[in-house]
């Protein structure tokens, strides 16, 4: 039984367990989201979110709690500057794990892990884009006017090359 077992030990040794779970929440704190295996994901979750709360609450002495884990200065300013006010009314729960299926090398399952608030923004090219009323109009309840119509503009075209015609022989003077 797994009573009390506390983490994942990821088939590394406590030094290089830590080291790269440090190194991973850098990655995450100046990416925002990054791709890795489950279990590691499920690992540095934990990990990062206890790093948003010491950020959360802006003392020399979380900052300092803090950059024993997170020894980049970059990485540690965008905590505490950005992710730490962005998470302030938040209870947890800062990151999000999207499983991507397996790996086709060894079968591991893959997972993207992200900050939550901070996933790129996509457009969706599949709406129509609605052509609104002019405003004066639309409150005077007339019908707006249909724009003139405008000849589309054909592009412009090489001449094709015409076969060279003989001249035309000019009758010989009658004398």
């Amino acid at each position: 039984m797994r009573h009390h077992m506390d983490h994942r030990k990821l088939g590394r040794t406590t030094e290089h367990r830590i080291a790269m779970l440090r190194n991973q929440a850098v990655s995450l704190v100046r990416h925002d989201r990054i791709q890795t295996t489950l279990e590691k994901a499920k690992e540095l979750r934990r990990f990062v979110e206890k790093l948003i709360t010491l950020a959360k609450r802006d003392t020399l002495n979380s900052r300092r709690l803090a950059a024993r884990h997170v020894q980049d200065p970059e990485a540690l300013k965008k905590l505490f500057g950005t992710l730490g006010p962005l998470y302030a009314t938040r209870p947890g729960g800062y990151t999000r794990i999207l499983k991507l299926g397996t790996r086709r090398g060894d079968g591991a399952q893959v997972a993207i892990i992200e900050l939550v608030g901070r996933e790129p923004k996509f457009e969706d090219k599949t709406k129509k884009v609605r052509k609104a009323k002019a405003p004066k109009e639309a409150a005077e309840g007339k019908e707006a006017k249909a724009p003139e119509a405008e000849e589309p503009k054909k592009p412009a075209r090489k001449p094709k090359a015409k076969a060279k015609e003989a001249p035309e022989a000019e009758p010989a003077p009658e004398e």
